[in-house]
């Protein structure tokens, strides 16, 4: 599958937002900080996480729609793209 290099620019910066979050909860555990500003923190840091899923499973099926035999023959159909959609709903 082919990304465009603003859809990784984009990735990347989305997953050191996450990477950033969670060594902000790795720190407030250490400091002892409250509960629920850690799960705050934590539902922060997977919602991140999905939205860097979706982001690149739209990127593979906009690729996969744009050039389906190509796609197809490098183990990209429809099918899989959905599969992987699916794993991360």
């Amino acid at each position: 599958m082919e990304l465009p290099p603003e859809t990784i620019d984009d990735l990347t910066k989305r997953l050191r937002r996450a990477e950033g979050q969670l060594r902000g909860v790795q720190q407030m555990l250490e400091d002892g900080r409250d509960c629920r500003e850690i799960a705050q923190q934590l539902a922060a840091a997977t919602k991140a996480m999905q939205r860097a899923g979706f982001v690149l499973v739209t990127a593979g099926l906009t690729w996969c729609l744009s050039d389906p035999e190509r796609s197809a023959a490098e183990g990209y159909d429809l099918e899989n793209v959905q599969k992987m959609f699916l794993t991360l709903s």
